[in-house]
């Protein structure tokens, strides 16, 4: 088994530039496995961590509802933001900038074999890094991803999970928002929840601006210790 996981700083960088990239990183893993099967001394198959900004889009997962894009294309013309149809799991989300975006390509045999497992380590690491900010951050029953305020009539999103995974081997991964111009959620039904608001870490905390290399430091310490894994960088 092999923990260690490479972290790359990807920037900003267009949406099917940066899953063109997981796609790529996620078929070199595949592939050692498959000759794995043959040779006489495996080869470790390597993890990768990916940071990246995002500019303006929105992705829907094979799982979504087109219904849920309240925008037509000329209208996410005028708001600078494009859509794509994607491999992940869950509904439609938003990707902006102050939003800090993990993706994680692992090989879940490296760890454990359980999607539900992964998940929830996912979900664990983000909850952790918000209650270093001070905030209740749980999840709420049925619905993937991270909230404040469950329970209640002001119940938010604040981070949103879809990912995806194939012979143990995962890709995409979660967005949490941290500087995000909340606007942009209004042309969406995110998520394909209905009736539950979106919120952001600088609302939250009644900032103009939180450091987001921070938070991606806390993510990542929360995520090695979950995970039992080393960072390469």
């Amino acid at each position: 088994m092999n923990k260690v996981v490479e972290i790359q700083e990807l920037g900003r960088q267009a949406y099917p530039d940066a899953w063109e990239y997981q796609e790529q990183l996620f078929q070199k893993i595949v592939g050692i496995k498959l000759a794995n099967r043959s040779a006489e001394i495996p080869v470790l198959t390597p993890n990768y961590l990916l940071w990246v900004t995002h500019p303006h889009v929105y992705t829907l997962g094979k799982s979504g509802s087109m219904d849920n894009l309240l925008l037509s294309e000329t209208q996410l013309a005028e708001k600078g933001a494009t859509f794509h149809k994607i491999n992940r799991g869950g509904d439609i989300t938003y990707h902006g900038p102050g939003q800090v975006v993990g993706y994680p390509i692992l090989d879940l045999e490296n760890f454990f074999t359980d999607i539900h497992q992964y998940l929830r380590y996912l979900e664990e690491a983000i909850i952790l890094t918000l209650h270093e900010y001070g905030l209740e951050a749980t999840r709420s029953e049925g619905e993937t991803g991270v909230w404040l305020g469950v329970g209640t009539p002001f119940a938010r999103k604040i981070c949103a999970l879809g990912v995806r995974a194939s012979r143990w081997v995962t890709m995409h991964g979660f967005a949490l928002n941290v500087n995000v111009n909340l606007g942009y959620f209004d042309h969406i039904i995110p998520c394909g929840i209905k009736g539950k608001a979106v919120t952001s870490l600088h609302v939250e905390l009644g900032v103009s601006e939180v450091d987001e290399t921070e938070v991606k430091q806390k993510i990542a310490k929360h995520f090695r210790s979950l995970f039992g894994c080393e960072f390469l960088n």
